[in-house]
Parts: structure tokens; C-alpha cells; sequence
């Protein structure tokens, strides 16, 4: 067999700058998602808060207990009695009754007077 003849190896200079097998691929950053701000919701109405929500939910065209729950700031469940409490009164009646969604509107004049008929 003839003697091998051994070749200078090429630097990283001479062959172009970096290796040819290339670098480590990064890992994949995934993104945090949205932060919610904590609500801080009442679970029982004190006397101010209940003595608003009876006097201004009538005048409210659209009730629902999201809105309820957004503009006086109570749970869902505060939100719901006192809904309740509102139709059995007569000052607000239901417009569409689903397992989801509840929808409510203020009572008009037209609406008592049919009721008020058949008693």
C-alpha cells in the first residue's frame, strides 16, 4: 500500500467563517397570553349599594346580570337575585329567558296595564 500523504486541514477562515453543520436552533419562545386584572367584586350588598341598584336597574333599557355585575360591581349570583327580586316587584320585566343568556328591559306603562286587566 502507498503511504498516505496527510493534508493540511482547512481552518474556519479558509472555508468560509463557521462550520457547515450550522448552529444549535433556538428555542421556541411562547407567548405569555393576556393578563386579566383580579376583580374585586362585592359577594353581599351593603345598604348603599343595594339601595342604587333598586333605584337605577329600572331605567336601564338592556338588564342582563353581566351588566349588572360590570356597573355596580357585585358576583353573578348578587346579580341574579336581585333581578329576580326586580321582576317579582313589576319594575322590570323578561324579554328573552334561555339556560345562557337572561335578558331583561325596564317596565313600560303598556306592560302593567294588561296585567292589571286580568286580575
Amino acid at each position: 500500500m502507498p503511504a498516505k500523504t496527510s493534508k493540511p486541514k482547512k481552518t474556519e477562515k479558509e472555508t468560509g467563517g463557521s462550520s457547515t453543520s450550522g448552529g444549535k436552533a433556538k428555542k421556541k419562545k411562547w407567548s405569555k397570553g393576556k393578563v386579566r386584572d383580579k376583580l374585586n367584586n362585592m359577594v353581599l350588598f351593603d345598604k348603599a349599594t343595594y339601595d342604587k341598584c333598586v333605584k337605577d336597574l329600572p331605567q336601564y333599557k338592556l338588564i342582563t346580570p353581566a351588566v349588572v355585575c360590570e356597573r355596580f360591581k357585585v358576583r353573578g349570583s348578587l346579580a341574579r337575585s336581585i333581578i329576580r327580586e326586580l321582576v317579582k316587584k313589576g319594575q322590570i320585566r323578561q324579554v328573552v329567558k334561555h339556560s345562557k343568556q337572561e335578558i331583561y328591559t325596564r317596565a313600560t306603562k303598556d306592560d302593567a296595564a294588561p296585567e292589571a286587566e286580568t286580575k
